[in-house]
């Protein structure tokens, strides 16, 4: 089978919503193109979504798709990989939609191992609604809602994902494109659970509200802040507090969630079986 990157994107729905300078649209782009290198059918796979700006994504991506509540989309995932195991699944959210209303299931869909890959473009605030303060606004930046510093700490989303059962946790960013192509492929590929966050920005809130300078200044800041994972864990832990690791953070191969299940089933049978022969 022969598949173009086009047969992934609904180019009659362009050019995107998006404001510019926004790093949605780089990440639905990278999603296309690594369903592409992968050559996995349209229409075999579903992508979910909930509320928020890159709630949207679904608009512009030509496969099945699920568009529901806010942080909702990693519950329609799992149930459409219960139903239908032979999908592939993704669940495209922002970290307002994953982390901070969502973020229940973020932790129970880790837990599960369901095969589905969750894909979070993390700009640190909610960008649809007027730039509030999110799960993962660092603590002190300012917001709508936090307009002298958020006093909250943020959660680090990797870490969450991996505390909370992940079997593959990577993070990338937005400026690194074929990194971020080639850790979504991997991750599709991967049975199980997989974590994707891309590092993203918001000029038109985040960035304005803590004088981040336009869009291309956010993405250099980005960018230099941006380690491989072996040279952010040579660096003393006082000296890691501007800097977040990159690439893949957690891999390990265990059975998931389908593969449990059908085992509980054949239990189940067996069990069934031998209740009707006792009772002869």
């Amino acid at each position: 089978m022969t598949v173009a990157v086009s047969d992934y994107l609904r180019e009659d729905k362009l050019p995107h919503l998006w404001c510019g300078g926004c790093s949605h649209g780089v990440v639905v782009g990278a999603v296309a193109r690594a369903l592409a290198a992968l050559e996995i059918a349209p229409d075999q796979t579903v992508v979910t979504t909930g509320i928020g700006c890159f709630g949207k994504a679904d608009d512009y991506i030509a496969t099945h798709a699920l568009h529901g509540t806010h942080g909702r989309a990693l519950p329609f995932a799992s149930g459409v990989k219960a139903a239908a195991p032979h999908l592939t699944v993704l669940a495209l959210m922002g970290d307002g939609d994953a982390a901070t209303i969502g973020g229940n299931h973020l932790i129970h869909a880790a837990r599960r191992n369901l095969d589905i890959t969750a894909i979070v473009s993390n700009n640190n605030n909610y960008g649809m609604t007027g730039g509030q303060c999110s799960a993962t606004t660092p603590a002190g930046k300012r917001t709508s809602t936090s307009r002298y510093g958020s006093p909250e700490p943020d959660f680090d989303l990797c870490d969450l994902v991996i505390g909370s059962g992940g079997g593959f946790v990577a993070r990338t960013t937005h400026y690194h494109v074929r990194a971020m192509e080639k850790l979504i492929a991997e991750a599709i590929s991967y049975r199980g659970f997989s974590f994707v966050e891309v590092v993203a920005c918001c000029p038109t809130y985040y960035g304005r509200y803590n004088r981040e300078g336009d869009a291309a200044s956010m993405v250099k800041l980005i960018k230099d802040r941006a380690l491989s994972k072996d040279k952010y864990f040579k660096l003393a832990p006082d000296e890691r507090e501007d800097f977040f690791p990159t690439g893949k953070l957690h891999v390990e191969e265990k059975a998931d969630f389908t593969t449990r299940y059908l085992e509980v089933q054949k239990k189940a049978g067996g069990i069934k079986a031998e209740s009707k022969e006792g009772s002869r």
